[in-house]
């Protein structure tokens, strides 16, 4: 499912691949989901992405992060997902700390079927905060993950906790 014309795959072609999977009722359904943490299983995404379908327990997120220089697209498959984000572009490397202005927040419901794409340095937590039901989602990055940024927030205080590179997560 590359582009047609052999393009790198944009934000839409991710949504696109992102929704096509998700519309697999037999792969959703083969995830093993786990009770207490979140499970996963790399898939092949479109024109060289990296693609993962990924399973979250009640209560199960992913804290603050960003996908560096990749652009991406997350669907929810089942259950529902919350997404915060911010909306605001945080400065090149060499920051810890940084202080947010008012306003620059933002949260999404993400019940199955929903989705959205994202740009670059994108900084989010998707999280499911049912408190009885698993969710189950699609998620596809361009290029390949280069590494996760990990933030810690208080109030309008976000810090750069760890990079993480792929050997961290494959």
């Amino acid at each position: 499912m590359a582009p047609p014309d052999g393009r790198a795959p944009t934000e839409a072609d991710l949504l696109d691949f992102v929704r096509g999977v998700a519309a697999d009722a037999e792969l959703i359904a083969s995830l093993p989901l786990d009770p207490r943490e979140r499970t996963w299983v790399r898939l092949e995404g479109p024109g060289g992405s990296e693609a993962w379908l990924i399973g979250w327990p009640p209560g199960t997120g992913t804290g603050w992060h960003d996908h560096a220089d990749s652009v991406g697209a997350f669907l929810t498959a089942s259950g529902e997902l919350t997404e915060h984000s911010l909306a605001a572009r945080l400065p090149g490397d060499g920051w810890r700390t940084l202080e947010l202005t008012d306003g620059v927040d933002r949260e999404r419901r993400l019940p199955a079927g929903r989705g959205r794409a994202f740009g670059r340095h994108h900084v989010h937590e998707v999280l499911n905060a049912s408190t009885g039901r698993h969710a189950v989602s699609v998620h596809a990055y361009f290029p390949p993950l280069p590494q996760i940024r990990r933030y810690s927030r208080t109030g309008q205080v976000l810090r750069l906790e760890q990079v993480e590179r792929p050997e961290d997560w494959q």
